[in-house]
């Protein structure tokens, strides 16, 4: 009887399938993103973020340099996966108010995402013993919610809709207006984050405001 051919195409069995290097990443830093906010930034060890990703500490730092580094690519990821959900992007076929409330409305709800206010609150209160991890925090984070905000703002000056002189700084206030007090009370108060109900009340009023004071003598 001849013996049957072996296909030695298929993986062997039992053999999980061999992810790359870029669904590791994406696994480490889901791992790191829990540890981070339970543990914090200080106690978390390389070996615990190994492990929880199911991966050696040598493979860890073939993909990230150091816990810091780590950190910062956690920060990065998080905060592009929510930003990628934003389109600030300007459009003529809605008035100033709808575009101006749904902009404002997209930054809260990244500045307030319990998450981000988790990191927030961690960054805080390690950043005297790791300086860079506050301005990585503010670079991947608070920096581009504003830029994306500028980015919006200078589209709508030049269509006309709105006159000011400084889109970036226009941006931060903003972003302060819409997020600022609730991270604090948050934060320092031990207050819970604002319902989806008291951010859009917020938004509109802060979007309210803005208007009243910045709407082009042209439009």
């Amino acid at each position: 009887m001849a013996q049957a051919k072996s296909d030695s195409g298929c993986r062997p069995r039992g053999r999980p399938p061999v992810r790359s290097d870029e669904e590791t990443k994406q696994i480490v830093l889901e791992a790191a993103r829990h540890t981070f906010a339970a543990e914090g930034y200080a106690a978390t060890s390389t070996e615990e973020l190994a492990r929880g990703a199911g991966i050696s500490t040598k493979t860890l730092y073939r993909l990230f340099p150091g816990k810091a580094a780590l950190f910062e690519a956690m920060c990065a990821d998080r905060l592009e996966r929510l930003l990628s959900a934003v389109d600030l992007q300007g459009s003529d076929e809605v008035d100033i108010e709808t575009g101006l409330h749904a902009a404002l409305l997209a930054c809260a709800d990244l500045a307030l995402d319990p998450e981000v206010v988790a990191l927030q609150r961690m960054v805080l209160q390690q950043s005297a013993t790791f300086p860079e991890l506050a301005a990585n925090f503010y670079n991947n984070g608070i920096a581009r919610t504003a830029k994306a905000l500028a980015g919006w703002l200078r589209l709508q000056v030049k269509r006309k809709r709105i006159a000011i002189d400084d889109p970036e700084e226009v941006a931060g206030m903003l972003v302060g207006m819409v997020a600022s007090a609730p991270q604090r009370a948050a934060i320092y108060g031990g207050l819970p984050l604002p319902s989806r109900k008291q951010i859009e009340r917020r938004v509109q009023t802060c979007a309210t405001l803005f208007l009243d004071g910045c709407r082009a003598k042209s439009a």
